[in-house]
C-alpha cells in the first residue's frame, strides 16, 4: 500500500523578540547567533544545504520555555565564510566553535540538537576532546538523524552510491562555478535536494526563496562545499569500512528522531547507534524524510520536550 504524504507548511515566521548577533571567535572570524526564548538553554546546528531558520518551525514552539540558540556554521547563513575551497573545515573544526560558542552564550550546561552536518559535529562535541571539568559542556545530545562511523559499507550499498554523487561533486570547483552560475542555477540546484530529500510535499517550499538569497551572497558555496572537500578523507575510510565505532562510546544522554523515508541517511541505519552511544534513546518520524524538524515540527517538539522531561527525572 502506497503511503499518503500529508502536506503540512511549517511556520518559519521570525518573532520580534528574535535577537541576531556576532560572536568571535578565538581566531577573529565571526559567528551569526539568532536567539529567541528564555529558560534552558538548547543550542541547535544545522546541516546542509541550510542555515539557521531551518529551526525556526520547531523553535516557534519551543521557545515559550527554552532558550533557543541558533548558529550559522562557519562558512554557512550568514556567518562569515571562506573565500576559497578549503579542507579544515571538518567536524572538529566546526565543534571548536560550538563549544566556544557555548561558553559564551550559555549561562549552564546546553543540550545540543543537530541533524545532518549537524550530527557529526555533535558527536565531536561529546568527545573526550572537546569537554573538560573547566567549561560547560553539554548536558544531552538530540539528532534529527545520526549518521555514524559503524555505518560503514552501507553508504554505497544497494544502490545507495547512487544518492551521494553529490558529496564528490562538492569537492571540486567545477561545483563553485556551475551551481554558482547564476541566481537560478542555485535555485535549481538546492531546490533538487529539498525537494528530493523531504517526504512531506510542500514543507521545503517556505524556506527555498530564503536559502537561495542566503546562498546569493558572497562566497556564499565555499562554505557548504568545503565541508564535504575536508570530511572526504573521513569519508572514504568509513565506506571503506575502516571507520572504528567511537572508543570509548558517547556517554552523554542522547536520543534520535530519525526520518522514517530519509533517502539520504537512511533510518534503517539506526540499528548502528548502540554500537557509539552508551545511552540513546531512539524513535522514527513516520511520516518524515531528512528534515523531521520543519516536516513534522510537532512531532519535533513533543520529541525534545519528552526527552528533557525523562532526563530531568533520571
Amino acid at each position: 500500500m502506497k503511503q499518503i504524504k500529508h502536506k503540512r507548511i511549517p511556520n518559519f515566521t521570525e518573532p520580534e523578540d528574535l535577537t541576531h548577533q556576532f560572536i568571535k571567535m578565538s581566531d577573529g572570524r565571526r559567528m551569526h547567533v539568532a536567539t529567541v526564548g528564555s529558560g534552558e538553554p538548547l543550542l541547535f546546528v544545522h546541516g546542509w544545504p541550510e542555515f539557521w531558520l531551518t529551526w525556526m518551525p520547531l523553535v516557534n514552539k519551543l521557545k515559550a520555555d527554552f532558550k533557543c540558540i541558533m548558529p550559522c556554521l562557519y562558512g554557512f547563513g550568514l556567518s562569515e565564510k571562506p573565500d576559497a575551497l578549503r579542507d579544515d573545515l571538518d567536524a572538529a573544526f566546526h565543534a571548536n566553535d560550538i563549544m566556544q560558542l557555548v561558553q559564551k552564550t550559555c549561562e549552564k550546561p546546553p543540550v545540543l540538537i543537530g541533524h545532518d552536518i549537524g550530527s557529526y559535529v555533535l558527536q565531536c562535541c561529546a568527545t573526550q576532546k572537546f569537554t573538560s571539568a573547566s567549561q560547560l559542556n553539554p548536558s544531552g545530545l538530540i539528532f534529527f538523524n545520526c549518521p555514524t562511523p559503524s555505518v560503514g559499507k552501507e553508504w554505497i550499498a544497494r544502490g545507495h552510491v547512487n544518492e551521494i554523487w553529490y558529496q564528490s561533486f562538492h569537492l571540486t570547483q567545477l561545483a563553485i562555478d556551475l551551481v554558482g552560475h547564476s541566481r537560478k542555477t542555485k535555485e535549481i540546484y538546492l531546490e533538487h535536494f529539498l525537494r528530493h530529500w523531504s517526504f512531506c510535499e510542500e514543507a521545503y517550499k517556505p524556506f527555498l526563496s530564503k536559502l537561495v538569497e542566503i546562498f546569493s551572497s558572497r562566497n556564499s558555496m565555499y562554505g557548504g562545499f568545503s565541508w564535504y572537500r575536508s570530511n572526504n578523507d573521513a569519508r572514504l575510510e568509513t565506506i571503506a569500512g575502516e571507520k572504528e565505532p567511537h572508543n570509548p562510546k558517547i556517554k552523554i544522554p542522547s536520543a534520535v528522531l530519525w526520518g522514517k523515508h530519509d533517502p539520504i541517511l537512511r533510518s534503517n541505519w539506526a540499528s548502528y547507534l548502540h554500537n557509539n552511544f552508551e545511552d540513546i534513546i531512539i524513535e522514527f518520524a513516520n511520516e518524515s524524510g531528512h528534515f523531521v524538524h520543519f516536516e513534522q515540527s510537532d512531532l519535533a517538539a513533543d520529541f525534545v520536550r519528552t526527552i528533557l522531561n525523562k532526563w530531568g527525572q533520571d
